[in-house]
């Protein structure tokens, strides 16, 4: 069992306009910055000492930044970036307002976007990019349980480093988190019409191959 939690990377210029970002690589702003900085205070307060903590990341700027940030602020190794943990692609609405999404597609929800990720596929996307993770968090941190049948770990998998399994952070994107909930509550969370803040945390417990979620944090739409 494997205890991790996912956060959403801090503000961009794109998040405060209300632009949609998808795939489109946008960094933090001063926000943003100062987001991570929270959130690595309130986990500081969260995190056994003990035992050695992982920090990993999409590979977009945004979230990458406020991994590297959180792990400063923590004292603890830089992250690793995975391409499965990116955001969305929303194809031909990537930097468009929501506004203008609604009018042209609809409900976010239901909307055929041409070139967008069915929602479907970042599900299946999203699940198999948490248990590449939760493998190469294990092998890092508890390479006896890994057991020699184990495949071997990609190369940009962190160093074992032996010892107690220790907290699991995944700094990802708004639509992969929730879709993320969605699956672990059979579709039932996060409710229609909450978004999830930046810098915000849910945690969950991977086990198995099955995820379950334990908290999540919402903003009101």
């Amino acid at each position: 069992m494997t205890a991790l939690t996912l956060i959403r990377h801090g503000e961009t210029d794109w998040n405060r306009d209300r632009l949609i970002q998808g795939s489109t690589d946008i960094p933090l702003n001063d926000t943003g910055r100062a987001q991570a900085r929270a959130t690595a205070a309130v986990l500081r307060e969260r995190l056994d000492g003990a035992a050695p903590a992982t920090i990993v990341s999409s590979d977009l700027a945004r979230a990458r930044e406020t991994a590297e940030i959180i792990a400063a602020e923590l004292a603890i190794a830089a992250p690793l970036s995975y391409r499965g943990l990116r955001e969305r692609s929303y194809g031909e609405a990537e930097g468009v307002g929501i506004d203008e999404f609604r009018a042209r597609w609809g409900d976010w929800h239901s909307a055929e976007v041409p070139g967008a990720e069915p929602w479907p596929a970042l599900r299946e996307r999203g699940i198999a990019a948490l248990g590449r993770v939760v493998r190469d968090h294990l092998r890092a941190t508890a390479p006896a349980a890994a057991g020699p049948t184990r495949p071997e770990a990609p190369r940009d998998a962190p160093a074992a480093r032996g010892g107690a399994v220790g907290a699991l952070i995944v700094v990802t994107h708004g639509a992969l988190i929730r879709e993320m909930i969605r699956h672990a509550t059979a579709d039932e969370l996060p409710p229609v019409g909450e978004r999830l803040a930046n810098g915000s945390t849910h945690d969950f417990v991977y086990e198995r191959d099955h995820l379950r979620l334990v908290t999540y944090a919402g903003l009101g739409a």
